[in-house]
């Protein structure tokens, strides 16, 4: 088996021939914008590669620097961020932005305590920052570290349990010499090679020392606890048009649950289903209701969401929190995903 020492050569070797080409990323042995690397990992948690790389393309374009992003109206930005999820993570990135805007010259600080500081940045995002855009010596544990450390070290201790022994076994991995690089190379492993399910174990660098893959328990790890079932939310959307062929909408409120984005209005999102004319009397206006046909469902990290559609028109005055859009424009109305559903599905029905 190689001494520990050796891993990460042999990982930089495979990562310098076989690394994914992101439009983030500097290219092996060279550092990338720290502007870059920040926006790309907030747009990563809880997101795909393949989901991010047109959110980030399209910032870059609007916002060339995180001067440029502070001083955009946070509005721009929650609707540019539409259909990514996690809001929070939108209204953090202009909070962060003015931050580093205003208090540090527009320079993100060098150091994860530096880091830490700043809104929107927990320990994983300050340690990636810091190891790809300073090449500090750090360790960003995401879920393909943990997938990779837990295998080649085969620890058998579910997940969320083992998450301080994995952050200690990957510590000790981590070189002084392109810690960057190295980063970015047990993701690329985790992301390509050592999958959830049928790892390719015989094209992976470190293949002969894995513990997992002798043991013939590679693909079985990490373990993880059972989830508690998800509960479900019931509620009504309202799609209120007007003569003029635009519909209602309004924006949530700056705090909670999709914060501060552009929303169809909707009764409240229950756990019980209530009568309909308790739902039909949280509507934005009086009118007469149509149901739609089917139902829209949603699911949020913590709830599943099930939702009725009905529609109605609007002869008076619009409510003082709302505000008309033209329908055929609703694409550009910067709306969240569950809100784009419900869209879809009341034009299909029109």
């Amino acid at each position: 088996m190689p001494a520990p020492a050796s891993l990460p050569a042999l990982l930089l070797d495979w990562y310098d021939r076989h690394h994914r080409r992101l439009p983030w990323r500097a290219p092996p042995g060279g550092r990338a914008e720290p502007y870059h690397v920040w926006l790309s990992e907030i747009m990563l948690q809880q997101t795909t590669v393949a989901a991010v790389g047109p959110y980030f393309t399209r910032f870059l374009d609007r916002w060339p620097n995180v001067t440029a992003l502070a001083d955009a109206p946070i509005e721009d930005v929650l609707a540019e961020w539409a259909g990514l999820g996690y809001y929070a993570r939108a209204r953090n990135l202009h909070k962060c932005a003015t931050v580093v805007r205003d208090d540090y010259a527009g320079r993100f600080p060098e150091t994860e305590e530096g880091l830490l500081a700043l809104p929107g940045i927990g320990p994983y995002t300050a340690a990636a920052i810091a190891a790809i855009a300073f090449d500090i010596p750090a360790t960003p544990v995401d879920g393909n570290f943990e997938r990779v450390m837990a295998r080649m070290h085969a620890v058998e201790t579910p997940l969320p349990d083992a998450k301080p022994e994995l952050k200690q076994l990957a510590a000790a991995l981590t070189p002084e010499h392109r810690p960057g690089d190295y980063a970015q190379a047990v993701m690329d492993l985790g992301a390509t090679i050592c999958t959830p399910r049928k790892p390719k174990c015989l094209t992976c660098p470190w293949s002969a020392p894995c513990a997992g893959r002798i043991a013939g328990i590679a693909e079985e790890l990490p373990k993880k606890k059972k989830k508690a079932p998800k509960p479900t939310r019931k509620g009504v959307a309202f799609w209120i048009a007007n003569g003029r062929g635009e519909v209602l909408l309004r924006r949530r409120p700056p705090i909670g649950l999709l914060g501060g984005m552009v929303e169809i209005p909707s009764s409240a999102w229950r756990k019980e289903e209530q009568p309909l004319n308790r739902a039909l009397a949280e509507a934005p206006v009086r009118t007469e209701w149509t149901k739609l046909p089917g139902m829209i469902r949603h699911t949020f990290t913590h709830f599943h969401l099930e939702l009725e559609v009905y529609r109605g028109r609007a002869t008076g005055s619009k409510p003082v929190d709302c505000f008309w859009h033209p329908v055929e424009k609703i694409g550009e109305a910067g709306l969240p995903s569950v809100m784009a559903k419900i869209a879809k599905h009341a034009l299909r029905h029109t």
